[in-house]
């Protein structure tokens, strides 16, 4: 077991954070851990790190109290702050060489740096100062000082903020090699990075889990059973009267000839359309369903308002 969360609560004052959490993250597993801004995602990551104590419960890392074992918690954790701080004034390889001391690397801190600096994309950048950086390398900066004294467990708090798209492609690429020895867990808002590189997904909402299973699962959260299919006509229709199908709950109209079809999962109503167009003297250019996405499990479990239609 790497990470076990047992019922941790965090107050401050009279507002509570974090409120009964429980759950368990093994060697090897890559998490997301979502939720909508205020939901207690960094509080729970400062708590699993050892930066803030729980008012109650307990965590354990690799089977050690976090609170009885801080300093030797913090040796075995890599952490990414969300508002990754940094010292501007020192030079990329001035300030890993500095994170390598506070680890006391020794002997091998100079081949790790080396290591790293490649790793992270930094080999251009290493002689300039933090502060000359773009946010995506000082992004890059914050990752090295994460790896650089090779953690078991990786907590990553938007990780891939202010990265381009190809250097959000070679980070996740990263986690998922450095995810395969050990345990991640990952926060971000990016639903579509969650999908490519996690193997679970936990949401929390209000500072309580309210979904935890595998990405692949995730979508079985979903409280309405609904399948969505996109349908392209060659000419504009009277889309009302495709709400009159057997198994057809909604439709919305995307422009004169693009609809969304909402229809029951257990009925599958593409015949049904094709028969719909020949009778109304209309053609069928495309018909495609589209996939339930994780984005529709957060904004439900979230409670926010959000619909496709």
């Amino acid at each position: 077991m790497s990470i076990e969360v047992k019922n941790i609560s965090k107050i401050y004052g009279t507002q509570k954070a974090l409120n009964d959490v429980s759950f368990k993250i093994n060697t090897g597993e890559i998490v997301g851990f979502l939720g909508p801004n205020g939901a207690g995602k960094s509080t729970m990551m400062k708590i699993i790190t050892g930066f803030i104590p729980p008012t109650f419960g307990e965590v354990a890392v690799n089977e050690l109290d976090v609170v009885e074992n801080s300093l030797e918690i913090r040796k075995m954790i890599g952490y990414l702050p969300e508002n990754n701080p940094l010292y501007h004034e020192m030079y990329v390889k001035e300030y890993l060489q500095y994170v390598a001391g506070i680890y006391k690397l020794g002997k091998s801190s100079e081949q790790k740096i080396k290591e790293i600096i490649e790793i992270t994309g930094l080999t251009i950048e290493q002689k300039k100062k933090i502060g000359q950086l773009s946010k995506g390398y000082r992004q890059r900066v914050g990752l090295a000082q994460a790896l650089i004294h090779d953690p078991k467990v990786l907590i990553l708090d938007e990780p891939t903020s202010g990265l381009d798209p190809n250097q959000i492609l070679e980070i996740r690429n990263l986690i998922t090699t450095i995810g395969k020895e050990k345990t991640v867990m990952l926060s971000t808002h990016i639903m579509q990075e969650v999908e490519a590189i996690c193997d679970r997904v936990i949401i929390i909402n209000k500072g309580q889990i309210v979904a935890d299973d595998s990405t692949k699962n995730i979508h079985s959260h979903l409280e309405e059973n609904f399948r969505t299919i996109i349908v392209e006509f060659s000419k504009k229709i009277d889309y009302q009267l495709l709400e009159k199908i057997t198994g057809v709950v909604k439709v919305k109209k995307v422009d004169d000839t693009n609809y969304l079809v909402q229809t029951n999962e257990d009925i599958d109503v593409r015949s049904q359309i094709f028969d719909f167009a020949v009778k109304n003297n209309v053609a069928v250019l495309s018909m495609q369903k589209q996939e339930k996405r994780l984005e529709d499990v957060f904004h439900e479990l979230t409670k926010y308002w959000y619909s496709i239609y």
